[in-house]
Protein backbone atom coordinates (compact mmCIF):
# COMPACT_ATOMS: atom_id res chain seq x y z
CA UNK A 1 0.00 0.00 0.00
CA UNK A 2 1.35 3.84 -0.40
CA UNK A 3 1.44 5.39 2.84
CA UNK A 4 3.03 8.26 4.29
CA UNK A 5 6.14 6.85 6.98
CA UNK A 6 8.91 8.15 8.92
CA UNK A 7 11.11 4.80 8.49
CA UNK A 8 14.50 6.36 9.25
CA UNK A 9 14.19 5.73 13.05
CA UNK A 10 12.38 1.87 12.99
CA UNK A 11 14.77 -1.23 13.34
CA UNK A 12 13.80 -4.89 13.07
CA UNK A 13 11.98 -6.81 15.74
CA UNK A 14 11.24 -10.60 15.49
CA UNK A 15 7.70 -11.71 16.38
CA UNK A 16 6.93 -15.25 16.98
CA UNK A 17 3.80 -16.65 15.38
CA UNK A 18 1.22 -17.95 17.87
CA UNK A 19 -1.76 -18.70 16.06
CA UNK A 20 -2.80 -18.70 12.45
CA UNK A 21 -6.75 -18.16 12.12
CA UNK A 22 -8.07 -18.92 8.17
CA UNK A 23 -10.52 -15.74 7.80
CA UNK A 24 -11.68 -17.01 3.67
CA UNK A 25 -10.45 -19.80 1.27
CA UNK A 26 -7.63 -16.65 0.65
CA UNK A 27 -7.15 -14.89 3.91
CA UNK A 28 -5.16 -15.42 6.86
CA UNK A 29 -4.66 -13.65 9.82
CA UNK A 30 -1.33 -13.84 11.42
CA UNK A 31 -1.34 -13.32 15.52
CA UNK A 32 2.37 -12.58 16.56
CA UNK A 33 4.14 -11.75 19.80
CA UNK A 34 6.43 -9.18 19.26
CA UNK A 35 9.27 -8.45 22.26
CA UNK A 36 10.13 -4.98 22.02
CA UNK A 37 6.87 -3.95 20.48
CA UNK A 38 6.27 -0.92 21.64
CA UNK A 39 2.15 -0.38 20.58
CA UNK A 40 0.68 1.60 17.59
CA UNK A 41 -2.61 3.51 16.76
CA UNK A 42 -5.35 2.13 14.11
CA UNK A 43 -4.22 2.51 10.69
CA UNK A 44 -1.07 2.09 11.27
CA UNK A 45 1.11 -0.57 9.89
CA UNK A 46 4.33 -2.51 9.82
CA UNK A 47 6.62 -3.95 7.28
CA UNK A 48 7.09 -7.60 7.11
CA UNK A 49 11.24 -8.73 6.10
CA UNK A 50 11.48 -12.52 4.68
CA UNK A 51 15.13 -13.94 3.63
CA UNK A 52 15.80 -16.62 1.78
CA UNK A 53 18.66 -19.23 2.56
CA UNK A 54 20.87 -17.27 -0.32
CA UNK A 55 20.33 -13.92 1.67
CA UNK A 56 17.76 -12.49 -0.80
CA UNK A 57 15.30 -10.61 1.41
CA UNK A 58 11.77 -9.25 -0.03
CA UNK A 59 9.64 -6.69 2.40
CA UNK A 60 5.70 -5.71 2.08
CA UNK A 61 3.67 -3.83 4.17
CA UNK A 62 0.90 -5.25 5.91
CA UNK A 63 -2.01 -2.53 8.02
CA UNK A 64 -2.23 -4.15 11.71
CA UNK A 65 -5.51 -5.30 12.14
CA UNK A 66 -5.74 -5.24 16.25
CA UNK A 67 -5.61 -2.29 18.79
CA UNK A 68 -3.13 -1.91 20.83
CA UNK A 69 -2.16 -4.85 22.94
CA UNK A 70 1.00 -4.58 24.49
CA UNK A 71 3.48 -6.79 22.52
CA UNK A 72 0.43 -8.80 20.99
CA UNK A 73 0.21 -8.30 16.68
CA UNK A 74 -2.35 -8.69 14.21
CA UNK A 75 -1.98 -8.55 10.48
CA UNK A 76 -4.16 -10.23 7.68
CA UNK A 77 -2.53 -11.04 4.50
CA UNK A 78 -4.34 -11.88 1.37
CA UNK A 79 -2.50 -14.07 -1.33
CA UNK A 80 -1.75 -12.63 -4.03
CA UNK A 81 -0.03 -15.99 -6.44
CA UNK A 82 2.30 -14.20 -8.41
CA UNK A 83 3.28 -12.39 -4.91
CA UNK A 84 7.13 -12.63 -2.95
CA UNK A 85 5.73 -12.71 0.32
CA UNK A 86 1.88 -13.40 0.74
CA UNK A 87 2.07 -17.04 -0.47
CA UNK A 88 4.35 -17.97 1.98
CA UNK A 89 2.88 -15.94 4.65
CA UNK A 90 -0.45 -17.73 3.57
CA UNK A 91 0.52 -21.32 2.93
CA UNK A 92 3.83 -21.77 4.20
CA UNK A 93 4.56 -19.99 7.84
CA UNK A 94 3.57 -22.01 11.06
CA UNK A 95 2.85 -21.52 14.90
CA UNK A 96 5.66 -21.03 16.12
CA UNK A 97 8.09 -19.58 12.94
CA UNK A 98 9.15 -16.18 13.69
CA UNK A 99 8.79 -13.20 11.36
CA UNK A 100 10.85 -9.77 11.10
CA UNK A 101 9.06 -7.29 11.54
CA UNK A 102 9.30 -3.08 11.43
CA UNK A 103 6.97 -0.42 12.89
CA UNK A 104 4.57 0.73 13.61
CA UNK A 105 4.38 3.12 10.67
CA UNK A 106 2.08 5.57 9.60
CA UNK A 107 1.06 9.16 10.93
CA UNK A 108 -2.09 10.11 8.31
CA UNK A 109 -4.26 7.28 8.44
CA UNK A 110 -4.75 6.54 12.15
CA UNK A 111 -7.96 7.04 14.46
CA UNK A 112 -7.99 7.51 18.14
CA UNK A 113 -11.03 7.38 20.51
CA UNK A 114 -9.97 11.37 21.08
CA UNK A 115 -10.76 11.67 17.55
CA UNK A 116 -14.56 11.12 17.81
CA UNK A 117 -16.93 10.70 14.85
CA UNK A 118 -19.31 10.13 13.66
CA UNK A 119 -16.89 7.77 11.49
CA UNK A 120 -17.61 6.85 8.30
CA UNK A 121 -15.49 3.81 7.22
CA UNK A 122 -15.25 2.26 3.24
CA UNK A 123 -13.94 -0.56 2.61
CA UNK A 124 -12.23 -2.46 -0.87
CA UNK A 125 -11.43 -6.11 0.00
CA UNK A 126 -8.28 -6.30 2.14
CA UNK A 127 -9.22 -2.65 2.71
CA UNK A 128 -11.12 -3.73 5.39
CA UNK A 129 -8.46 -4.24 8.05
CA UNK A 130 -7.27 -1.34 9.36
CA UNK A 131 -10.86 0.11 9.31
CA UNK A 132 -11.39 -3.15 11.61
CA UNK A 133 -8.33 -1.94 14.01
CA UNK A 134 -10.07 1.22 13.95
CA UNK A 135 -13.82 -0.92 15.02
CA UNK A 136 -12.15 -3.22 17.34
CA UNK A 137 -10.56 -0.29 19.32
CA UNK A 138 -13.83 1.31 20.48
CA UNK A 139 -14.50 -1.41 22.86
CA UNK A 140 -17.16 -0.32 24.97
CA UNK A 141 -17.48 3.22 23.67
CA UNK A 142 -20.22 4.34 21.59
CA UNK A 143 -19.03 6.38 18.42
CA UNK A 144 -21.44 6.64 15.92
CA UNK A 145 -19.76 4.11 12.85
CA UNK A 146 -21.22 3.30 8.97
CA UNK A 147 -18.91 0.58 7.52
CA UNK A 148 -19.34 0.20 3.82
CA UNK A 149 -17.78 -3.47 2.95
CA UNK A 150 -17.29 -3.98 -0.86
CA UNK A 151 -16.55 -8.03 -1.68
CA UNK A 152 -16.23 -9.99 -5.16
CA UNK A 153 -18.60 -12.44 -3.04
CA UNK A 154 -20.03 -13.41 0.19
CA UNK A 155 -16.92 -15.94 0.95
CA UNK A 156 -14.14 -13.16 0.41
CA UNK A 157 -15.87 -10.90 3.47
CA UNK A 158 -13.17 -11.08 5.65
CA UNK A 159 -14.01 -11.12 9.39
CA UNK A 160 -17.87 -11.91 8.23
CA UNK A 161 -18.98 -13.44 11.58
CA UNK A 162 -17.56 -10.62 13.75
CA UNK A 163 -18.87 -8.38 11.41
CA UNK A 164 -22.18 -9.68 12.09
CA UNK A 165 -21.74 -9.22 15.84
CA UNK A 166 -20.75 -5.62 15.69
CA UNK A 167 -23.92 -4.71 13.58
CA UNK A 168 -25.48 -5.41 16.38
CA UNK A 169 -23.88 -2.50 18.65
CA UNK A 170 -26.73 0.46 18.44
CA UNK A 171 -23.85 2.50 17.75
CA UNK A 172 -22.33 0.62 14.47
CA UNK A 173 -24.22 -0.04 11.28
CA UNK A 174 -22.43 -2.35 8.73
CA UNK A 175 -23.44 -2.82 4.91
CA UNK A 176 -22.09 -4.86 1.81
CA UNK A 177 -21.97 -4.97 -1.64
CA UNK A 178 -20.83 -8.12 -3.36
CA UNK A 179 -19.84 -7.15 -6.95
CA UNK A 180 -19.12 -10.41 -8.65
CA UNK A 181 -21.92 -13.27 -7.37
CA UNK A 182 -24.17 -13.25 -4.29
CA UNK A 183 -25.61 -15.98 -2.05
CA UNK A 184 -29.53 -16.76 -3.05
CA UNK A 185 -31.04 -15.41 -0.86
CA UNK A 186 -29.32 -12.04 -0.61
CA UNK A 187 -30.75 -8.93 -0.45
CA UNK A 188 -27.96 -6.34 -0.19
CA UNK A 189 -26.00 -4.52 -2.72
CA UNK A 190 -25.15 -6.06 -6.39
CA UNK A 191 -22.46 -4.19 -7.83
CA UNK A 192 -19.56 -1.46 -7.35
CA UNK A 193 -20.02 1.19 -4.81
CA UNK A 194 -21.46 4.32 -6.83
CA UNK A 195 -22.96 7.66 -6.00
CA UNK A 196 -25.79 6.64 -5.18
CA UNK A 197 -25.34 3.82 -3.15
CA UNK A 198 -23.17 6.29 -1.03
CA UNK A 199 -25.83 8.60 -0.57
CA UNK A 200 -28.28 5.86 0.91
CA UNK A 201 -25.54 4.27 2.65
CA UNK A 202 -23.02 7.10 4.12
CA UNK A 203 -23.81 9.96 6.72
CA UNK A 204 -24.63 13.49 4.71
CA UNK A 205 -21.79 16.07 4.84
CA UNK A 206 -24.47 17.92 7.54
CA UNK A 207 -22.88 15.36 9.81
CA UNK A 208 -19.23 15.91 9.46
CA UNK A 209 -18.16 12.56 9.73
CA UNK A 210 -14.25 11.56 9.44
CA UNK A 211 -14.20 9.93 6.42
CA UNK A 212 -11.42 6.63 6.29
CA UNK A 213 -11.25 4.55 2.63
CA UNK A 214 -8.92 1.64 2.20
CA UNK A 215 -9.04 -0.42 -1.04
CA UNK A 216 -7.27 -0.66 -4.36
CA UNK A 217 -6.54 2.77 -6.03
CA UNK A 218 -9.15 3.20 -8.46
CA UNK A 219 -11.25 2.44 -5.78
CA UNK A 220 -10.44 4.42 -3.14
CA UNK A 221 -9.76 7.50 -5.50
CA UNK A 222 -13.37 7.72 -7.29
CA UNK A 223 -14.95 7.28 -3.67
CA UNK A 224 -13.00 10.07 -2.47
CA UNK A 225 -13.73 12.06 -5.41
CA UNK A 226 -17.06 11.32 -4.98
CA UNK A 227 -17.82 12.42 -1.30
CA UNK A 228 -16.06 15.65 -1.68
CA UNK A 229 -18.13 16.20 -4.88
CA UNK A 230 -21.15 15.46 -2.22
CA UNK A 231 -20.00 18.32 -0.44
CA UNK A 232 -17.97 16.18 2.65
CA UNK A 233 -14.93 18.50 3.63
CA UNK A 234 -11.84 17.17 1.66
CA UNK A 235 -9.97 17.61 4.96
CA UNK A 236 -11.96 14.68 6.69
CA UNK A 237 -11.67 12.50 3.86
CA UNK A 238 -8.78 10.35 4.82
CA UNK A 239 -7.37 7.26 1.81
CA UNK A 240 -5.16 4.40 1.65
CA UNK A 241 -4.78 2.36 -1.26
CA UNK A 242 -2.76 -0.37 -2.80
CA UNK A 243 -2.67 -1.08 -6.30
CA UNK A 244 -4.02 -3.73 -8.30
CA UNK A 245 -2.59 -6.35 -6.83
CA UNK A 246 -2.06 -5.40 -3.58
CA UNK A 247 1.71 -5.73 -4.28
CA UNK A 248 2.28 -8.36 -1.76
Amino acid sequence: MARAAIRGRLTWLLAEVVAVVAETPRVRTLVMLCPGWTGHLPGQHVDVRLTAEDGYQAQRSYSIANPEDGEHLEITVELVHDGEVSPYLIEELRVGDMLELRGPIGGYFVWEPGHGGPLQLIAGGSGLVPLMAMIRSQDALEVPTRLLVSSRTWDDVIYRDELHRVSRRPSIEVAHTLTRSQPADWDGYKRRVDRSMLVEVTYSPAEKPLCYLCGPTGFVESIASTLVQLGHDPERVRTERFGPTGGQ
